[in-house]
């Protein structure tokens, strides 16, 4: 293949054509909600083999040695470096390809704390290579690794359809394919540092890898996926009919369901598609935070800011999952089998849940008082979603404060039942929250979004519980939680 040729031709391109990739056609044209999903699953998939990559060169490569004259492996990557552990910074050659091929430009993606590592260390092996705006390849995010015991290329871009996919191959064809596309890329501008990475190469020719290093990575890829939950296409009759308005016998369908009805389900399939969005990009910060951590270099004042993202990325994604399971609820009904009422103990429920209430008061000045009697009795309800949930309502209550105010929060029994009351109250004029359309509050003055008490109501009665919410005017608000007790 001509140079030519080769610069119009993407990675996927050449996983795509692999005989092995097969890719069955879907019936229909893939609607928008699809393809986000589509997006989105891809996405968390690079995150999780960027992780697996990690785990896999630490267990192959001999990290006892550190010798920039003579590194193990190489890495070609775009549009940022793939490796994040010092120990493989120093053993591996890494090349970055990037649009902006001024001086050290990717640094803008680099943490305070190392570039101060840098400083100490110069990096000497990693290399920066130019891509120019119109190359194809500058559409995709990809990983090109060569070492001796194996090679891989990995790919962020689309499938044979066009649909967005994460794509892998251990294949020596594929990947010395792989290098020859980046390779004219290089010979194109005449690159000072072609030379040196075709001596590199030729010693880390693509060989076939061993069955346990596929196997292993394989592993990890699904060990490190993102835990999040597909979107669902809960699409109503009503708009189901719309799609066949020329087929008579559905058109006495259409005026049976209410505007609030549609404009309900509506909401669903909006905010499963929005929680699903924003949860993403959260795991996959929060992986690649937990990643930096292993560092064990780290100055303590690097350790603690991290620790704090990893912090506010698990809440977020609490907060997200919450929203998501409570549409998934309502579009399922009764008939979500994912609930299940257990015994509960409260004892570890609190010993786990107050730290993190009382760091969530913290951060928004608000005083938080909890009283628990001396003994606390078991319920019965879902452990995992009660402790969602309750987490979700201080966090309704935190951010209702925004100008100061106290939380009371009471557990005692009553009856057969157990009492649990969050009393608010604010040191300013309280404000209220407002609606937002079927299924949320908006609280103006904040910006903040909370699910409305109808929805946070379903969420207790199918925990077996029940929720009673009480306002008093220009103070607060009482919540009132009963739970059967075991």
């Amino acid at each position: 293949m001509m140079i030519s040729e080769a610069l119009l031709e993407k990675l996927s391109d050449i996983i795509n054509r692999d005989p092995g990739v097969n890719i069955v056609p879907s019936l229909g044209e893939p609607t928008a909600i699809e393809i986000e999903e589509q997006r989105l699953k891809a996405q968390g998939q690079w995150v999780s083999a960027i992780a697996s990559l990690e785990i896999l060169l630490l267990s192959y490569l001999d990290t006892n040695t550190s010798d920039n004259k003579n590194p193990q492996g190489l890495i070609l990557s775009a549009p940022t470096p793939i490796l994040c552990h010092p120990n493989l910074t120093n053993l591996i050659q890494t090349g970055i390809f990037t649009l902006q091929p001024s001086q050290h430009s990717w640094k803008q993606f680099q943490l305070p704390g190392f570039a101060d590592a840098e400083n100490r260390n110069q990096r000497p092996n990693i290399r920066e290579f130019p891509l120019f705006p119109q190359d194809p390849l500058a559409t995709e995010q990809f990983c090109l690794v060569l070492t001796s015991q194996f090679s891989l290329l990995m790919v962020l871009g689309e499938d044979s359809l066009g649909l967005p996919a994460f794509q892998f191959s251990f294949d020596p064809d594929v990947i010395s394919q792989a290098w020859l596309r980046l390779r004219s890329r290089l010979s194109l501008v005449n690159h000072p540092q072609l030379c040196d990475l075709d001596e590199l190469v030729k010693q880390l020719i693509p060989s076939t890898p061993s069955y346990q290093v596929v196997t292993e990575f394989s592993r990890l890829l699904l060990h490190y996926f993102p835990k999040i939950s597909p979107i669902i296409n809960s699409k109503n009759c009503y708009s189901q009919d719309l799609e066949n308005g020329k087929d008579q016998a559905y058109s006495s369908k259409k005026n049976s369901f209410t505007t609030s009805t549609v404009e309900e389900a509506t909401d669903v399939a909006l905010l499963q598609a929005l929680s699903h969005e924003i949860r993403t990009p959260l795991t996959s910060i929060r992986t690649m935070t937990r990643l930096l951590l292993r560092n064990k270099e780290l100055d303590p004042k690097m350790i603690r800011l991290l620790e704090n993202i990893d912090q506010e990325c698990s809440e977020q994604i609490n907060r997200m999952e919450l929203i998501f399971r409570a549409t998934e609820l309502k579009s399922k009904g009764s008939q979500d089998p994912s609930v299940e009422l257990v015994r509960t103990s409260l004892d570890t429920l609190f010993h786990q849940s107050i730290p993190r209430w009382k760091r969530q008061a913290q951060r928004r000045n608000v005083d938080l008082e909890i009283g628990l009697p001396k003994k606390l009795p078991q319920v019965v309800s879902d452990p995992g979603m009660l402790d969602q949930v309750l987490t979700g309502l201080m966090e309704k209550c935190t951010r209702s404060l925004s100008g100061g105010g106290q939380i009371k929060v009471q557990v005692s029994t009553a009856g057969h039942q157990l009492k649990l009351q969050f009393h608010t109250e604010s040191y300013r004029q309280y404000n209220p929250f407002k609606a937002l359309g079927q299924l949320l509050l908006l609280q103006p003055e904040t910006g903040s979004v909370s699910l409305n008490l109808d929805v946070t109501k379903n969420l207790f009665n199918r925990l077996g519980g029940k929720l009673i919410v009480r306002q008093r005017s220009q103070q607060g608000e009482i919540f009132t939680i009963f739970l059967p007790l075991t």
